[in-house]
C-alpha cells in the first residue's frame, strides 16, 4: 500500500491528486515552491515541503531538490501531475534509487516515449501507421527531409510536448529561419534542441485514446478529441470524438492498446493520433506516459477515477476493470479558462484574480485551483482551471456548456472565457468534427 504520497506538481492537478489520495486513506505531502506556498493545493495538502524558489528550473524542474524533499518528508510514493518532471525518465529513476515508487510507467517506457523518434519508431514494430518523416540531425539532414517529405511541413522538437518546439512550414525558403526558432525553443524548455521532420496533413484532427495497463494487460477508456488549438497546444476537448465513423474510432483505439500491449505498459497514458478529416485515415503522433489534463471528460463518461487507478497500478495491484466493464455514457466537453489575452496572441496574463465565480449545476464539474483573490504566478503555464459538462447527448453538452460559460466570471485579469463563449456558438463547433484550423476561422 502506498501510505505517503509526494505530489510533485502545482495548481489543479495537485489538488485533484489530493482529493483522490485522501478517499483512498492516503496522507499528501505537497512540493511546492515558495509562490506556491500560501496556494489552495497547498492548503489542503496534509503536509508541504518547499522545493525552490518561484523559477521552475530551481523547483519543480529540479530532481534533486524534489527528490530530497520527497525523503526528508517520509513518503513511499511520488505522483508527477502532468508537465514539469512527469515523463522524465532521470527523475523517475532518482526516485526509484531514493527507494520511492513512481506513480507512472517504468524507465524504459518513459525513455522510448520521451524521444518522439524512438516512440515512432516502436509505433512502428507495433504496426502502427505514422506520417512520412523522420530524423533530421543536422541542417542538411533537415533540408533533404523536407524535400522528401514535401510542403507543408512540420518541425517537432525530440523531446517535444505541449506543442514547444513546433513550427509549421510551408515554403521551402522560411525553413532555416524555422528551424531555428525551432530548435531554440526546444533546447529552452525542454535542454535538447534535436527536431525531426513530419508531414502536416492540412485538416487533420487531433484525436487520442485514454489507455490504463498494468504491465500485463491493457484497455482503452475510449477516444478523446482535442482539435481546437492555438500554437499546437489545446483549449477544448471533447470525449468521445464526434462525428466520426465508428468503423475509425474503433480502429484507434484498437492500434493503441496494440502500442501499450507491446511496451507492457503500467499505469494511465494516452495515445495521439493525427485523422485526416478528409478520409478519416490516422498516424501515430505520441504517447503521453502521465495523466493529460483533458482527463475529466473520459472520467466523466466512464465513471472511472483515473487517478485511483493510476495509483493502484503503482501498488502493484492488476487492472480491476475489463474492456467488457467500460461502457461510455454520453458526451462530455472541457475548456481550459486561462490567464491568456486572446486578442493579444493569446499572450499570458500572470496577476491576481479579484473575482472567480465558478458555474455548479447538474452535470457540469470544475477542476480549479483559483478561488476569490487566487494568484497565477509569471513562472508557469497559465491555466487557471478546468470547465467540464457532462450530457446524455453532446448536444445537451453543448447547451450545459453554453450556460456554464454564461455563469463563469472571472474578473481581475483576462482569460479565455471570452473566447469560448464564442467558440460555443460557432456552428462548426455545434456540428462537431471541427479540425485544428478552427480557430482561423472564428468569428470575433
Amino acid at each position: 500500500m502506498i501510505r505517503k504520497l509526494f505530489i510533485a506538481n502545482r495548481g489543479e492537478i495537485a489538488l485533484r491528486v489530493i482529493r483522490t489520495a485522501r478517499a483512498m486513506g492516503i496522507e499528501t505531502v505537497l512540493g511546492a515552491s515558495e509562490a506556491d506556498a500560501s496556494s489552495l493545493p497547498a492548503k489542503l495538502a496534509d503536509h508541504v515541503a518547499i522545493v525552490g524558489p518561484g523559477p521552475s528550473s530551481q523547483g519543480y524542474l529540479s530532481i534533486e531538490r524534489v527528490v530530497d524533499a520527497a525523503v526528508r518528508s517520509g513518503c513511499d510514493a511520488v505522483h508527477p501531475g502532468y508537465g514539469f518532471l512527469s515523463e522524465n525518465a532521470g527523475f523517475a529513476r532518482a526516485v526509484a534509487a531514493a527507494g520511492i515508487r513512481f506513480v507512472g510507467p517504468d524507465i524504459a517506457t518513459l525513455e522510448g516515449m520521451g524521444d518522439k523518434l524512438a516512440a515512432r519508431a516502436l509505433a512502428v514494430e507495433a504496426g502502427l501507421p505514422v506520417l512520412p518523416g523522420g530524423e533530421a540531425a543536422t541542417r542538411a539532414d533537415v533540408h533533404a527531409r523536407a524535400t522528401e517529405t514535401g510542403y507543408p511541413l512540420l518541425l517537432k522538437a525530440v523531446a517535444g510536448g505541449g506543442g514547444k518546439g513546433m513550427r509549421r512550414v510551408d515554403r521551402p525558403e522560411d525553413l532555416d529561419a524555422a528551424l531555428d526558432m525551432a530548435q531554440a525553443e526546444a533546447q529552452a524548455a525542454f535542454g535538447n534542441g534535436a527536431v525531426y521532420v513530419e508531414r502536416f496533413v492540412a485538416r487533420g484532427r487531433h484525436v487520442e485514446v485514454q489507455l490504463l495497463g498494468d504491465g500485463t494487460n491493457a484497455i482503452h477508456l475510449g477516444t478523446r478529441d482535442c482539435s481546437i488549438q492555438r500554437r499546437f497546444q489545446k483549449l477544448v476537448e471533447e470525449a468521445p470524438a464526434p462525428a466520426m465513423p465508428l468503423a475509425s474510432r474503433e480502429g484507434i483505439e484498437q492500434a493503441a492498446v496494440r502500442l501499450a500491449r507491446h511496451l507492457g505498459y503500467r499505469g494511465a497514458g494516452t495515445a495521439e493520433f493525427l485523422v485526416d478529416a478528409e478520409d478519416f485515415s490516422f498516424y501515430f503522433l505520441e504517447l503521453n506516459a502521465r495523466i493529460q489534463v483533458e482527463h475529466p471528460v473520459t472520467e466523466a463518461i466512464t465513471g472511472v477515477d483515473l487517478v485511483e487507478q493510476q495509483l493502484l497500478v503503482a501498488m502493484g495491484k492488476p487492472l480491476s476493470l475489463t474492456q467488457a466493464m467500460v461502457r461510455p455514457n454520453g458526451h462530455a466537453i472541457e475548456v481550459r479558462i486561462n490567464a491568456e489575452d486572446p486578442d493579444a496572441d493569446f499572450r499570458p496574463s500572470p496577476g491576481r484574480a479579484t473575482r472567480a465565480a465558478w458555474p455548479a449545476g447538474e452535470g457540469v464539474r470544475v477542476d480549479t485551483h483559483i478561488g476569490l483573490g487566487g494568484e497565477v504566478p509569471p513562472f508557469y503555464d497559465s491555466l487557471m482551471g478546468k470547465l467540464i459538462v457532462h450530457g446524455a447527448t453532446r448536444e445537451q453538452a453543448v447547451e450545459r456548456l453554453r450556460k456554464a460559460l454564461d455563469s463563469l466570471h472571472i474578473e481581475g485579469l483576462p482569460t479565455t472565457a471570452p473566447l469560448h463563449r464564442r467558440i460555443v456558438l460557432d456552428p462548426r463547433f455545434v456540428a462537431g468534427g471541427v479540425d485544428t484550423g478552427f480557430l482561423t476561422g472564428l468569428a470575433q
